[in-house]
């Protein structure tokens, strides 16, 4: 069924491309789509040609220069166009030519491609593609840039939307190609090796007379879909002036940390729960989500380290029943694989679950895994994430992997987690003797006066329980001894003289801890 869209835009019907051109692109630009071979410039132009006959009533004539006719017919149809319905239908027509031909076409003021692209009514061409025409030009010593000239010239004279292909081995936007002065929109399509894997990007370029969101856009060509575009992460809207907050706290799913945390987790705010393995961040973080999912908020659980039916059996020792939670629709659970993990593709998954789902509370687990796929984006992804969630009043867990087994000195050199986020938890191995305890600690909680002390807990029926002070379990003391900060050593920093950024960035936040009269280490 045809759609009708304002006249000045021409949707390209390809996922996600008319966003990053805030509608689209200026109608009878002249579109260059180049790229290395395999990046998906063939596959970008059938798409678009296929949009327009089947869903914008505009029909359009494909000219193809070295895939016969047969091909291009096959390749669309593993994307579930079919091709051959528009033909026959007259909204699409399918030329095979030579760039000799092609040329004297466009010398001529009543040329046979003229006529055919009046007869279909056509509001489309796709010219694939320009390098048999820059080779001819090569071989008989022709000037390709004037060659070219002359082709766009005739492009703009036939008052449609034209999109031509191009091979080009450097980056998008690089390298003397006199083409790209001439065309009006400029779409660069790009292939980035990474950890043995290859992954699609999408540039645009240029496109006269518009806005459009600049850097370099994740892409993938699916079976079924064509090619869909990711927008990244970081251009996402930022948070405005009017961004809602709330004074209602929820729970964190244990009551003994809520005390801690003076009274629970604001709504809408970010905690960064970090610890080394087996400390229990994830445990931290189900118990979130299963006690606030019982109190009516919805939880997604987004794992990165562990598949869902690992995690629903793991929950289920201590008592939380997720797959009831799933069956009811007050929780969802989305793995990416952390082996090819796209960030732009992630990040478009993550925040389409949430708007569908209307989602309450989320859970990372963890975040390290995005530190692991890309360490320099992975502060503005997740700053990315969190504005996203922010403005949704959505409360959220960091789980982030500590790599220090006993002591934390800081959270990451990339991530700098005391301003991304509103709370830290942190969890942590103390040495008591000869033993080694599990203790949890909350340095920072915006907005609050929390406590800050560190308690040892235990793992068990229902998740975390923290233990009382003073309290002996088979005969021995439970409680993790009680030291200041400027003296402790055992779960904060192994050193009074090695600071911890959290202590110095979340913890202290304008008051002044006393230090130690020495910098020996205390015995």
């Amino acid at each position: 069924m045809a759609q009708s869209f304002p006249d000045n835009l021409v949707r390209t019907g390809i996922a996600g491309l008319d966003e990053i051109f805030l509608g689209g692109i200026t109608r009878y630009n002249n579109i260059l789509v180049e790229g290395p071979p395999g990046a998906g410039k063939t596959t970008f132009g059938l798409g678009f040609m296929h949009a327009g006959a089947r869903y914008y009533d505009e029909p359009g004539v494909i000219i193809s220069m070295e895939i016969d006719e047969s091909k291009l017919l096959r390749d669309a149809r593993g994307f579930n166009w079919n091709f051959q319905e528009l033909i026959h239908a007259g909204r699409l027509k399918i030329i095979q030519t030579s760039p000799q031909v092609l040329l004297n076409e466009f010398r001529s003021d009543d040329g046979v491609l003229t006529a055919q692209l009046s007869a279909l009514g056509a509001r489309r061409l796709m010219i694939d593609g320009l390098t048999p025409l820059r080779l001819y030009c090569e071989a008989h010593d022709m000037a390709f840039r004037e060659d070219v000239t002359l082709l766009v010239d005739g492009l703009s004279r036939l008052g449609i939307t034209t999109l031509v292909t191009a091979e080009r081995d450097t980056p998008p936007g690089e390298g003397p190609a006199h083409e790209r002065f001439v065309f009006d929109t400029i779409v660069g399509l790009s292939l980035h090796e990474k950890q043995r894997s290859v992954q699609r990007r999408c540039s645009i370029i240029k496109s006269r007379g518009q806005d459009f969101i600049t850097g370099s856009h994740g892409m993938r060509i699916e079976p079924g879909v064509g090619i869909e575009i990711f927008r990244r992460a970081q251009s996402q809207p930022k948070l405005q002036e009017n961004q809602p907050t709330s004074s209602a706290r929820i729970t964190t799913g244990c009551r003994d940390l809520d005390a801690l945390m003076d009274g629970g987790l604001y709504e809408g705010s970010i905690t960064m729960v970090t610890g080394i393995s087996g400390t229990g961040k994830t445990v931290a973080g189900t118990q979130f989500l299963h006690a606030n999912a019982l109190q009516g908020r919805r939880g997604l659980m987004v794992t990165l380290d562990e598949h869902p039916r690992q995690l629903m059996r793991n929950a289920e020792t201590l008592g939380f029943d997720l797959a009831a939670l799933i069956d009811q629709g007050k929780l969802f659970i989305h793995y990416d694989s952390p082996l090819e993990l796209d960030l732009d593709v992630h990040f478009h998954r993550v925040a389409r679950l949430v708007e569908e789902h209307d989602i309450d509370c989320v859970v990372f687990d963890s975040v390290a895994v995005y530190e692991m796929a890309s360490p320099k984006e992975v502060a503005d992804f997740l700053y990315a994430l969190a504005n996203l969630l922010k403005q949704r009043l959505a409360t959220v867990y960091f789980n982030y992997e500590s790599p220090e087994l006993l002591g934390v000195s800081q959270i990451s050199e990339e991530l700098k987690g005391s301003h991304l986020v509103d709370n830290i938890i942190l969890l942590n191995y103390v040495e008591v003797s000869t033993r080694l305890r599990r203790a949890i600690t909350v340095p920072k909680v915006r907005g609050s006066k929390n406590v800050q002390v560190t308690r040892e807990f235990s793992i068990c029926a229902g998740g975390f329980s923290l233990h009382e002070e003073n309290t002996e379990i088979n005969g021995m003391e439970a409680a993790v001894p009680q030291l200041p900060f400027s003296a402790y050593y055992g779960l904060l920093a192994r050193s009074p003289s090695r600071r911890s950024p959290i202590i110095d960035e979340a913890v202290l936040q304008g008051e002044q801890l006393p230090r130690p009269a020495s910098d020996e280490t205390p015995q």
